[in-house]
């Protein structure tokens, strides 16, 4: 095998490579920590107050009949709605349940109608994306009761920093009677859930779930699918991802029962979570609903009462974009949720490198393009010894044609002539294999980060690339590409065999196709990376040449 032949392997495997990591974000099943079996059943060590509740009927939360749940019927049933607007989301609350139905995102725009407001909660006849919570009790109001507020409408005002929605329900022949109150704060994605209890006979459980449907968010690529599940933390297991097609199967790849840790839904960009304060008993659940809906929640016990006599209960609820420097902040393993895969430990470096370029010069296409010549420059000592190798090959180009006529169709012994010729110039064919080898996992690596960070989302570079993370809409960076890699193709050695060759012609034309789907940040890192490729190959090659100028003609 020649260095053109390993070189088209290498790029054909790395382009399956990155369709079959794409398919296997959506597929995949995790495996199940070696432990979280012995988690799924009560403790023996702990008192009934002490351990959390168990999987067990009594203590799931009850599930939406076919009259209540969202976006079931066309003729829902569904109460009055809240609107809570503040300087970054506009917020509709359902008084049925006191359910989020709504979840407007201000400061970012659509994915497919950029003149709208992004929306990440909805309910509606084609989308069913909620955040329900509720008592488990009897008597007790659930995310299928009634609730009242004093106003339809609520404002965070300029200047003010926090703003308290309480909505009440009244317990059954006057029992116990229940308050939600959420609380929103200035330039934040988290809206603090507080639920509290009056007149309680028994000290109840809270539960807290998001119910969504399994179709993909809107302008979700075919070409590069990106992950949208479910997804789990908890300090002893980390960070583990659920599909619904894990749910479908019963699959729980992560332990029911913890003390810390958070659940939410995750998709390409944004991420919804219940998160919890630290050291609360929790039992996580996931559980598939009718008509393609999934649920993702957690059950809580309420601490004892306060002097007062009131049973309260608090927990946050986010909904908003995968900022990766804020989601730290709010629950820990919160900015795992942007995944970068099995390449993690190279591509968060990465990451940091660019956003800190970022920093400087204040435009990701330009970032985007110094990242590309600092990396260029850390290999350039292993791209180099490719190029030479590949020089080397060139000159010989002569003598390789010559071994071609005079053999003809006599494969095997072309081969052992090459074979012979390449021992006699002390040239190892597979010298310039290694390079590359050592180069794809940052390849593959950058490929995530731009892929998956949030920061890129409809960012500009210059001209008509409006949107860093969408495709080139007139396709002009993938045509550059393809014609530096006509240029690459040229600057190498032809090899001898003719159908490798003509190959080695088309595959240009045919991966500026396969670019064309690929966002323009990806396509923009291409063909500078190519553009420095053969900047530093023709130079290696003129050198090469100019000392041996004969070398290929003895």
């Amino acid at each position: 095998m020649d260095t053109q032949r390993l070189i088209l392997a290498l790029i054909f495997f790395f382009s399956l490579f990155m369709l079959y990591e794409a398919w296997q974000r959506e597929q995949r099943a995790p495996q199940p920590p070696a432990a979280a079996t012995k988690d799924h059943k009560p403790s023996e060590q702990k008192s009934a107050a002490e351990a959390p509740p168990t999987p067990s009927k009594k203590l799931e939360p009850p599930a939406p009949s076919a009259a209540s749940a969202p976006g079931v019927e066309p003729k829902l049933a569904s109460g009055d709605t809240i609107r809570v607007v503040t300087d970054v989301m506009t917020v509709d609350i359902d008084t049925i349940g006191a359910t989020v139905k709504r979840v407007e995102l201000s400061r970012h725009r659509a994915t497919v109608d950029t003149s709208k407001n992004f929306v990440l909660l909805e309910r509606d006849a084609d989308r069913v994306y909620v955040a329900q919570s509720g008592l488990i009790g009897e008597g007790l109001p659930n995310h299928n009761s009634h609730y009242v507020a004093g106003s339809k409408e609520y404002r965070l005002a300029d200047g003010q920093g926090r703003l308290e929605v309480r909505l009440e329900s009244a317990g059954a022949n006057g029992g116990a009677r229940a308050s939600k109150v959420f609380v929103f704060e200035r330039s934040s994605y988290s809206i603090g859930i507080r639920q509290e209890v009056r007149n309680a006979q028994a000290a109840p459980y809270g539960y807290y779930q998001l119910v969504r449907d399994g179709n993909p968010p809107e302008g979700d690529s075919k070409m590069l699918p990106t992950y949208t599940g479910v997804a789990v933390y908890t300090e002893k297991d980390k960070f583990q991802k659920v599909a619904f097609g894990d749910i479908d199967k019963g699959k729980t790849p992560y332990s029911s029962n913890a003390e810390d840790g958070w659940i939410g839904l995750v998709q390409h960009y944004f991420v919804s979570a219940w998160i919890l304060p630290g050291s609360v008993p929790r039992e996580f659940f996931t559980k598939r609903l009718d008509n393609n809906l999934y649920a993702a929640g957690v059950i809580v016990p309420f601490a004892k009462p306060a002097d007062d006599g009131v049973l309260s209960q608090q927990v946050t609820l986010y909904a908003g974009p995968q900022d990766q420097d804020k989601l730290a902040t709010i629950a820990p393993g919160l900015d795992r949720t942007v995944d970068y895969g099995w390449l993690t430990v190279i591509a968060a470096p990465l990451f940091w490198v660019l956003k800190t370029l970022y920093g400087w010069v204040g435009n990701w296409g330009v970032a985007i393009i110094i990242l590309t010549v600092l990396i260029k420059v850390l290999f350039y000592p292993l791209s180099a010894a490719s190029y030479r190798s590949m020089a080397r090959m060139r000159v010989l180009a002569p003598k390789m044609q010559r071994l071609k006529e005079q053999y003809g169709d006599d494969r095997q012994r072309m081969q052992q002539a090459m074979m012979e010729l390449y021992k006699t110039e002390k040239i190892n064919p597979l010298g310039g294999c290694l390079p590359i080898l050592v180069q794809i996992p940052v390849f593959i690596a950058l490929y995530w980060v731009l892929l998956a960070s949030f920061e890129l989302r409809q960012a500009p570079f210059v001209l008509w690339i409006q949107d860093l993370a969408a495709a080139d809409p007139y396709y002009i960076l993938p045509v550059l590409m393809g014609a530096t890699m006509i240029i690459q193709t040229r600057l190498n050695p032809e090899p001898p065999d003719p159908v490798q060759a003509k190959v080695m012609k088309i595959m240009p034309i045919a991966f500026s196709v396969f670019f064309f789907f690929f966002p323009a940040g990806l396509v923009l890192y291409w063909l500078i990376n190519n553009i420095l490729s053969i900047a530093q190959q023709w130079q290696i090659t003129r050198t090469m040449e100019r000392a041996a100028p004969a070398h290929g003609r003895r």
